[in-house]
């Protein structure tokens, strides 16, 4: 892969000498952490040489990826005891494959895809997306949370690679994010329903696998414990993964009429606030996602069959609701 373009991008087309020796300075000292990354023998010594890379990974992304990504990668697969080394080495690969905007401290004048093509570099070896798999089932915190945001940093740069590389872990690596919904930490949570949000995008077979999974039955949970339509951004992150899983996918809008979500789509609806004059705009938001959810289950491009019978789902859910 290439990192070069047409002009170096090490430096611009008319330097200054400060320049000049601070891209020097600061390329011999990554090259030496680097060194000592790979040779040293006392862990502590490690710890701290990927503790001083991970301070340039953003101010010198370039140098920091082109000369650490397999060693970085190496740590996530042959490491797996040291939880602390484990950590920086995901950190250190998130900023290499993320570009803040607003950030200072970023290297300027990168090339636009620059994290794309780590990226790409980083999961042209498949083995190395599966050891980032295994490490959301390590029960720390850190490194749990590290390695969701990590997968959803993969997810985002190369969506359609990462789904068919998942997809190839065979369904426990998709079992495996779905349960995370169930973490009883709810930062780890929300974590995981943004990771499901792209990866359940598009992706018909990965969509299945997530449904049959009881990943309706964990959504709906968190959409009650959140408060329903009256809830927060959380709601939002919840239906917009059901949007996903239903768009398109007359099996996975079978499964969910038959198993009667319809009727707990409804409960969710919160009907007893719905004649309130003031909405705040996340209820706005989330009627309108509830809305979106029910207009795909009757949706004319779906078969006769299935829309008579959401539609009769639906107007039953209603009656009940009149009759209580």
């Amino acid at each position: 892969m290439a990192f070069w373009r047409s002009t170096s991008l090490f430096s611009s087309s008319t330097p200054s000498t400060t320049t000049i020796n601070d891209n020097t300075i600061n390329q011999e000292t990554i090259e030496r952490l680097c060194d000592r990354l790979q040779l040293a023998t006392r862990i502590e010594d490690r710890r701290d040489a990927l503790r001083d890379l991970k301070g340039y990974s953003k101010k010198c992304k370039l140098e920091v990826g082109t000369k650490s990504m397999i060693l970085l990668a190496d740590i996530l697969q042959g490491d797996r005891t040291d939880l602390d080394l484990i950590q920086l080495a995901l950190e250190t690969l998130s900023n290499i494959m993320t570009y803040e905007v607003d950030n200072n401290d970023e290297q300027p004048n990168l090339p636009q895809d620059i994290t794309i093509q780590f990226t790409e570099l980083f999961i042209k070896n498949k083995e190395h997306v599966h050891a980032a798999l295994d490490l959301i089932e390590e029960t720390d915190f850190n490194i749990r949370r590290t390695s969701i945001k990590f997968l959803t940093i993969l997810l985002t740069n190369c969506t359609k690679t990462l789904q068919d590389i998942i997809l190839e872990s065979g369904p426990m690596g998709v079992s495996k994010l779905v349960d995370l919904l169930q973490d009883e930490r709810e930062v780890i949570r929300n974590d995981a329903l943004l990771l499901l949000q792209i990866l359940t995008r598009s992706n018909a077979n990965i969509q299945k696998i997530v449904a049959f999974e009881n990943g309706f039955e964990r959504l709906f949970e968190i959409l009650i414990s959140e408060g329903g339509s009256d809830g927060g951004v959380i709601v939002e992150d919840c239906l917009s993964v059901l949007l996903n899983l239903l768009k398109n996918n007359p099996s996975n809008q079978s499964y969910f009429r038959e198993s009667s979500f319809i009727r707990r789509l409804v409960d969710c609806f919160a009907l007893n606030s719905i004649g309130e004059k003031h909405w705040l705009k996340q209820k706005e938001t989330n009627i309108n996602l509830f809305l979106q959810v029910i207009r795909i289950l009757v949706s004319p491009t779906n078969s006769n069959q299935n829309i008579v019978a959401c539609q009769r789902s639906i107007s039953q859910c209603g009656k009940k609701k009149i009759e209580s």
